[in-house]
C-alpha cells in the first residue's frame, strides 16, 4: 500500500476529513506543523518531517507556507512527489486587511518556493488559481480545482427550525475578526434585539473583543466539537458568512447542509458556496445585514431545503475522494 507523508493539523475539520478519506487508500504519516514560533517545536517538526518524507512515496500538504516550503524541499532532495491543497490565505493579497500570504517578505518567499517547484497545486475555488498565478507568478497549468466534499449523511436537519441566527469561526486573533466579518455579526443584533445570535469557535482576543461590542442577544459558546455544533446548525434558521475572503467556507456549507438559510457577503467563495439559495450583503454593512436576517427568518424553510440540495449536489464528498485518490495513484505509479 502506498503511503504518504501527509503535512497538516488534523484538528481542523477540513484537514481532518482529507486524512480521513486518505487513510481509506493509503498508509497515512501525519506530520502536524508547529502552531506558533519555537525553535525546539521546528526543530522536532523538520525531523518528523525529514523522516517520513523518506519513507513515503508521496508528500500532501494544507496550505503552501512555510511547512509547506520544507516538505517540498526534502521531498525534492529524495526524488518524492508532492501536492499542495491551497485553501485561501496562500493566495492572497489584501494589504488593506493586512491579510494574505503575499503581504510580509517572510510569508511571500516560502509560499512562492512552493508554486514554482511543487509537482501539483490543487485549490477548492476556482478563483484561487486566478490569484496564485497573479501573485506568484507562476504559470497555471498545472493548478487544478478540486472543491472540498461534504457528506450530507452527517450534516442533516433534524427537527423545527428555531429563530436563531449563527456563525462559526475559528477565530483568534482581531484580523480573524476583520477577516471573517465578525464585528459586522455581532453589531447587526442591535437591530433586531428580539433574535438570539450565536457565535461559534471564537477564542481568545477576538471574543475578548467581541464581547465588549456585543448586545445581550449575542451568545458566545467557545470551541465545541462537530456533534455540538451539528446540533446548533439543526437548531438555527439563519447561518450568516459574512466575510472580506473565503476559500471554500466549509461551516457554511455544512450549515446550509443542515437547511440553515445563508446570508452572506459578496466573496467569491461565499458566492460560490450560496449560489441562488440565499441573500447577500456588502461587506461591513451591519444594518444591511439585520434587515436581510429579518428578511430571511420571515420565511418558510423552501429556500434552507433549496440550500441544502446545492451543497449535496455541487460539492459531493465521493468527487473529492476519488479524485484524490486518482491523482496520488497516477502521481506515484508515473514517479
Amino acid at each position: 500500500m502506498t503511503t504518504i507523508c501527509f503535512v497538516g493539523n488534523p484538528q481542523d475539520s477540513f484537514i481532518k476529513e482529507d486524512y480521513l478519506r486518505l487513510k481509506i487508500f493509503f498508509n497515512i504519516n501525519v506530520v502536524d506543523p508547529p502552531r506558533k514560533w519555537s525553535l525546539p517545536a521546528w526543530l522536532k517538526f523538520l525531523w518528523l518531517l525529514l523522516k517520513n518524507v523518506r519513507k513515503s512515496e508521496l508528500t500532501y500538504c494544507w496550505f503552501a507556507g512555510a511547512p509547506a516550503a520544507f516538505a517540498v524541499l526534502f521531498s525534492k532532495l529524495f526524488g518524492k512527489k508532492t501536492i499542495v491543497m491551497v485553501g485561501g490565505w496562500d493566495a492572497s493579497y489584501f494589504p488593506e486587511i493586512h491579510y494574505g500570504a503575499f503581504i510580509k517578505f517572510k510569508d511571500r518567499i516560502p509560499v512562492k518556493f512552493v508554486y514554482k517547484h511543487v509537482d501539483k497545486i490543487l485549490v477548492v475555488a476556482p478563483f484561487l488559481k486566478d490569484d496564485i498565478v497573479k501573485y506568484a507568478k507562476v504559470k497555471g497549468d498545472g493548478i487544478e480545482c478540486v472543491p472540498t466534499g461534504f457528506n450530507p449523511d452527517y450534516w442533516k436537519p433534524d427537527g423545527k427550525k428555531e429563530n436563531i441566527v449563527i456563525t462559526v469561526a475559528g477565530a483568534k486573533t482581531l484580523l480573524n475578526v476583520k477577516l471573517k466579518g465578525l464585528e459586522t455579526f455581532v453589531r447587526s443584533a442591535v437591530h433586531i434585539p428580539e433574535v438570539k445570535y450565536i457565535v461559534i469557535n471564537v477564542r481568545d482576543d477576538a471574543k475578548l473583543y467581541l464581547e465588549q461590542i456585543s448586545p445581550k442577544n449575542v451568545e458566545f459558546t467557545g470551541f465545541l466539537p462537530d456533534d455540538e455544533i451539528l446540533n446548533y446548525y439543526q437548531r438555527a434558521k439563519v447561518y450568516c458568512q459574512l466575510s472580506y475572503r473565503e476559500g471554500l467556507p466549509t461551516a457554511l456549507c455544512e450549515a446550509m447542509l443542515c437547511e440553515c438559510i445563508p446570508v452572506g457577503s459578496k466573496a467569491a467563495g461565499v458566492m460560490a458556496a450560496i449560489g441562488d439559495t440565499g441573500f447577500y450583503v456588502e461587506y461591513g454593512d451591519e444594518k444591511g445585514t439585520a434587515d436581510v436576517i429579518r428578511k430571511a427568518l420571515d420565511l418558510k424553510n423552501e429556500l434552507g431545503k433549496k440550500a441544502r440540495e446545492r451543497i449535496k449536489n455541487s460539492f459531493p464528498e465521493k468527487k473529492r475522494t476519488d479524485k484524490l485518490k486518482n491523482l496520488i495513484l497516477e502521481m506515484v505509479i508515473s514517479s
